[in-house]
């Protein structure tokens, strides 16, 4: 596999990287396309198969794994596995596509490990672990205790931030907005020093 440049997006849940995403594609000049995950779980409220998420049962997933199909997986919790599919990559490389994830912590750092080259990985850092509580209960779109469990998964995450090639603290939203353009458009069109002449 090789083509264009790899930008991952990763954080806790909460943290404000899918708001990053959606803006950065939206950025006309980054010739950015968002790599869909796969995951074994159903759909949550509006959520789109292949829009948001491939979305397979957990033996579809196992076999995919048992074919060597994904980039990278992992099973965040109990029967509930995360992925991202090779063919999705490939699809938009060959469209000429620079490839955006939004994706979790352990799958960033598999990613960057493969190609670290042609990859920027970027974790956004939440303003403390209280904050990252109050954004997942405004969602209401899980259970306490699936959002304890998050809580707790976030204290792990957070310590592997200096393995990531940028921190952006998303404690302004926009400062955070545009720090991340900043970054993704020196990465995908690096500004070519001007030799000096030699007198």
């Amino acid at each position: 596999m090789e083509g264009g440049k790899l930008i991952i997006f990763s954080a806790p849940s909460g943290s404000g990287k899918t708001t990053i995403v959606r803006y950065l594609l939206e950025q006309p000049e980054l010739n950015l396309a968002f790599s869909v995950s796969a995951a074994s779980r159903p759909p949550r409220g509006q959520e789109e198969h292949g829009k948001h998420y491939y979305f397979m049962t957990v033996s579809e997933f196992k076999k995919h794994i048992k074919n060597d199909d994904f980039l990278e997986w992992e099973e965040v919790y109990r029967d509930n596995f995360y992925g991202t599919l090779k063919r999705e990559v490939e699809r938009l490389w060959a469209d000429g596509k620079n490839v955006i994830f939004d994706i979790d912590v352990a799958g960033g750092l598999r990613i960057k490990k493969k190609f670290p080259e042609q990859t920027l990985a970027v974790f956004v850092k939440p303003p403390s672990v209280d904050e990252l509580k109050i954004r997942l209960k405004k969602r209401s779109t899980e259970s306490d205790d699936k959002i304890n469990m998050r809580i707790a998964k976030a204290s792990v995450e957070l310590a592997t931030a200096p393995q990531f090639d940028k921190v952006i603290k998303n404690y302004d939203l926009d400062m955070a907005l545009k720090e991340a353009k900043a970054l993704v458009q020196e990465f995908v069109a690096p500004t070519k020093k001007v030799k000096k002449k030699q007198k």
